[in-house]
Parts: C-alpha cells; structure tokens; sequence
C-alpha cells in the first residue's frame, strides 16, 4: 500500500495508493495503453475508423527540441505505419488552457519530425487527442473534434492534416455510438458494459498486482516528491530575495538585521545591496 505524502508548511498532498489507480489516472493509462491490444481498439473506437497495425516510436516519448525550451511528455504517442501519429493524453484536473496545450503539442510533434531532417511537405497526419473527465466547454458533448478550416467558408478546410480531440466523460448528448459511450463511462468509473471494457478492467487488476509497476509508480511519485521540494525551496528563495531588497530600498535595517528577518546570509544581504546601488 504505497501513499506518497509531501508535507510543507501545514500542507499534505496526498498521491492516490497504488492500489486504487483507475484507468483514467495517468499512469494506470500509460501502462495500459503501451500494449497495441488496448491501444488499437481504444483508438478504433474514438475515431471510428480500423487501423491495421500500430507502432510505438517510443511510450512516453519526450521531446526535446532545445537545451533551452520546454520539454513535452506525451501520454502515448504511437503511429499505425500509414504516416499517421496520434497522441493521447488523459486529463483529470479542469484546465481552461488546454485548447493551448494541444496546439503546443501539435507544434512540438511537429518539429520533432523535421528536427530529424525531414521536409515539411512529409509532416504526418496527426492526431492530439485528450480523453477529460470533464466537458471542457460546458456544451454536454462527449466528443469535441477541431480541424483548421476557413471561416468565410467552413467547407473549405485548410489540409494541414492535423486534428484536435477532446473527449468529456461526462457528456449528456447522444452523439457518440453505443460503444464508445460505454468506454467513456467506463473511463468515467462506471462498470464494464462490453466484452472492451472489461478485458480493460482486467487489466487495471493485473496491473495493480505487478509488482515491478508496482515499483515502478513508486519510484515516480518519489521524483515528484524531489522536484515538488525543489521548486517550493526556490519559491521561498526568492520571496526572500524579495522581501530583503524592499528592506534595502527602506534604508531603516543595518545589513545584519536584514538577513536576521528576511532568512538569507549576510553576504547574500551585501551582494543584494551592491546591486541596488545607483550606477
């Protein structure tokens, strides 16, 4: 029974036990949807289409563009061996700037590709797909999909080749088949309805008694725990910062009641004021 707790300053965030992961938490998904058993029909059946086969470039994949920009994870990231890729994310927790983030993904995918020296005439149909447990644009759909068109004439599309999808669990419109509202509610924590839903139950039960997944959801909570800490030191680091410089700019504190108050060393009191002096 693994809890991870992070406690700072009266705090506790509390990770869920490896024993309880759903489908719908990330890396129960992941798990999951690295095996083309769950993988193919899952995608079958949100785009409605058959695909014959599916290839993992790699689960997880990260990609890097440069030293200094951001680095993107994707959730599963695979192609069908017909210059198609598709991208699916799972998203738990309501974020109104999600429209952004797949259009960052859409980006980064991209340059990914011409990155390894292609020309842009070969970029691959794409894909970002985002399965949410809630409707992120309020209208009751389940499905949400975007493709880039013109809007003086909405049948004319631009055939860029690229796709956004998002799902919403929740939906109350019968505007999806049986078949993929059975796995939205099972996504959703319904029961299994359909032999789909519950070979994907099974295997939730499987992964749940695994112990190298077991190990492995370990190990991952505890670098989040690492990098939670590290990020909440900066951000007390540079409230200080902050707080000494308005008592140097004051000028009613000697050097040493300053960092008495404001937590830092002297020195990084006298560094702090050498900088605020006038040129």
């Amino acid at each position: 029974h693994i809890i991870i707790e992070v406690k700072k300053r009266g705090f506790v965030i509390m990770e869920k036990a490896f024993e309880e992961l759903q489908i719908k938490d990330d890396f129960m998904f992941s798990v999951i949807m690295r095996n083309p058993k769950f993988c193919k029909p899952f995608l079958e059946r949100i785009l409605g289409i058959k695909i014959s086969r599916i290839e993992y470039p790699k689960s997880q994949e990260t990609i890097d563009i440069s030293a200094d920009a951001k680095s993107v994870r994707l959730d599963i990231y695979v192609e069908d061996g017909k210059e198609t890729v598709y991208n699916i994310e799972m998203q738990t927790t309501e974020n109104k700037n999600l429209p952004k983030r797949t259009r960052y993904y859409q980006g980064m995918i991209d340059l990914n590709i011409l990155e390894k020296g292609d020309n842009y005439k070969d970029l691959k149909r794409s894909f970002v797909i985002f399965v949410c447990t809630f409707d992120l644009f309020g209208e009751g759909r389940h499905i949400y999909t975007f493709e880039n068109r013109c809007i003086q004439n909405p049948e004319l599309g631009l055939g860029d080749d690229t796709t956004k999808i998002i799902l919403n669990t929740k939906g109350t419109i019968d505007d999806v088949t049986p078949e993929m509202k059975k796995l939205l509610d099972f996504i959703d924590g319904k029961e299994p309805e359909d032999d789909f839903t519950r070979e994907l139950e099974e295997a939730v039960q499987s992964v749940r008694k695994n112990e190298k997944w077991r190990l492995d959801y370990m190990t991952l909570q505890m670098n989040y725990q690492e990098k939670y800490e590290q990020g909440y030191d900066e951000g007390d680091r540079k409230r200080a910062i902050s707080v000494a410089m308005r008592m140097i700019e004051a000028n009613k504190l000697s050097p040493e009641e300053i960092a008495l108050y404001s937590g830092l060393t002297l020195e990084q009191v006298r560094e702090l004021e050498k900088e605020l002096q006038p040129v």
